[in-house]
């Protein structure tokens, strides 16, 4: 038997209603705050980017294909891995379902990683993801937009990522950027989100939160890595790292100590 405290319906109806008014007061809060999100100012994007895909290459302008709002996913996926992040998996398991929707809207949803295109497509393939994903190696992007770190920053301990200069033992993490584009072609910056900040883009912890046991992220890492692994591989022996990377069960395990931020 559980030990969750327990009450008569007319009582549970009386703390559900109590809660269901803080709930209406997030909400407008909610709302608020995207408010004031829409009101940052814009940032002109004077530098040139040029990105690798499919087609060959591609400017940061023709990623918007021909829609006026962009919004960049900066996947976890560096040069030589074999597979991207976990977590960025995870939450790009939810964007192809939503892409038709975004489009219509005017809305563009593109995913840019530092490792080389032919890396990144076979990754793609095997998790049979639709979305446009391209590479920005050799190029600033990821660096400019605080989702890279030179290895020399990485040994310092003085990374600049999520709006602040901490020490983080890797040198990709993950994040979200958005954009628009004039008439005339000028693209500005409007947006970026980091670490926690990506969590409103993952639509199975909105269904979490609601469940008696929540996220239950109560393992070695406390958060997402936990229990959340490549959706090919939930019956594969292995753990994810706190990096956010798998690790198989043969393999030690890499990076440990890294935090959540």
């Amino acid at each position: 038997m559980t030990d969750h405290p327990t009450a008569s319906r007319e009582e549970w109806l009386a703390a559900r209603r109590e809660l269901w008014r803080k709930e209406r007061e997030l909400t407008r809060v909610r709302d608020e705050l995207a408010r004031e999100r829409r009101a940052l100012p814009w940032v002109k994007v004077e530098k040139s980017y040029v990105f690798d895909g499919p087609g060959g290459s591609q400017t940061l302008a023709d990623l918007f294909d021909g829609r006026s709002q962009l919004f960049v996913y900066h996947f976890m996926l560096g040069p030589g891995w074999k597979e991207g992040c976990v977590g960025c998996s995870f939450l790009a398991d939810h964007i192809d379902a939503a892409r038709l929707h975004l489009e219509h809207h005017d809305v563009t949803v593109a995913a840019v990683s530092r490792a080389p295109f032919a890396e990144i497509d076979a990754f793609k393939r095997r998790m049979g993801w639709r979305f446009p994903w391209v590479s920005s190696y050799g190029g600033d992007f990821n660096y400019d937009f605080h989702v890279s770190f030179p290895r020399a920053d990485v040994e310092k301990g003085h990374v600049y990522y999520n709006y602040a200069v901490r020490p983080l033992p890797m040198e990709d993490l993950s994040g979200t950027s958005v954009f628009t584009k004039d008439a005339d072609g000028t693209v500005f910056h409007t947006y970026s989100a980091y670490a926690r900040g990506d969590e409103q883009l993952i639509g199975a912890y909105h269904f979490l939160d609601m469940t008696p046991k929540g996220r239950n992220e109560t393992g070695a890492n406390h958060d997402v890595s936990d229990w959340v692994r490549h959706h090919d591989r939930y019956d594969a022996a292995g753990r994810v790292d706190a990096t956010g990377r798998w690790v198989d069960a043969v393999e030690p395990c890499r990076h440990e100590g890294a935090t959540r931020t």
